[in-house]
């Protein structure tokens, strides 16, 4: 038998075609995304810094002084102890408005009413014999001349309690703008050395921070005494700034 004239047809569905094409494409994407992978990238240079610290100083004079001053008076009842009080320390506020020190710059401090013993023998129980009653007021002076004389007055007018005198800068932070500049200098000038030692060549400033910690005054043996009777003196305050700072290097 034979077979004449005979072809054969093949229907593929279009869904089905539409499958194929689209994982040839996939395929296609994934194999050039995996050749880019492979191909090697060109590498940035690492990042290099020459990092130093820079030291600065300038001696301040201060500006106002804060004392604490007033009175512990003792009584057999807490009235007798606080009347007695409250006269004294009148006589000291009126003291230091006398010696022209602004009411805004005084402050009371503390104030307490206390139990007071009298002394213990032995084996025997404490016995209260009264009460004490304390008012300290803090006090600002501007005028540095007169602390001495002030302090003259305030023992004059009958405080019992004077003490902590503390020479001030109105400002610090301001004031410590001097040595900020001078340890940035410091820090340029460490930097420079250290490039030229190194053969390379510094670029500009990347960072710079501040040690917070080396902010605070630093009392100078400096002094410079008022003109009273109690011999005071004022002195110095040395601000000390440290910085830390980060330079480029030069490509």
């Amino acid at each position: 038998m034979s077979v004449s004239g005979f072809r054969a047809t093949f229907a593929i569905p279009l869904g089905t075609c539409a499958f194929l094409a689209r994982a040839w494409f996939l395929a296609a994407v994934g194999f050039a995304a995996t050749a880019q992978a492979q191909t090697p990238q060109p590498q940035s240079p690492p990042q290099g810094y020459v990092i130093v610290t820079g030291e600065g100083s300038v001696s301040v004079a201060p500006d106002h002084a804060q004392i604490t001053a007033g009175v512990t008076t003792r009584a057999k009842t807490v009235k007798e102890a606080t009347d007695a009080n409250s006269r004294t320390m009148a006589a000291i506020t009126t003291a230091l408005a006398g010696s022209g020190v602004a009411q805004k710059d005084v402050q009371t401090a503390r104030f307490s009413v206390q139990p007071v013993y009298a002394p213990q023998t032995a084996g025997s129980e404490p016995k209260q014999s009264g009460y004490g009653v304390s008012n300290q007021v803090s006090v600002t002076i501007r005028d540095l001349s007169k602390v001495g004389d002030i302090l003259d007055r305030l023992i004059a007018a009958g405080a019992t309690d004077v003490g902590n005198v503390a020479f001030l800068v109105s400002d610090p932070s301001k004031a410590a703008d001097p040595a900020r500049e001078a340890a940035v200098a410091d820090a340029q000038r460490k930097a420079q050395l250290y490039a030229r030692a190194s053969g390379i060549s510094l670029g500009r400033v990347a960072w710079i921070a501040e040690d917070s910690a080396s902010a605070p005054p630093i009392p100078m043996v400096r002094a410079r005494q008022a003109a009273s009777a109690v011999p005071i003196s004022s002195g110095e305050e040395v601000m000390h700034v440290t910085i830390t700072v980060g330079f480029d290097i030069a490509r």
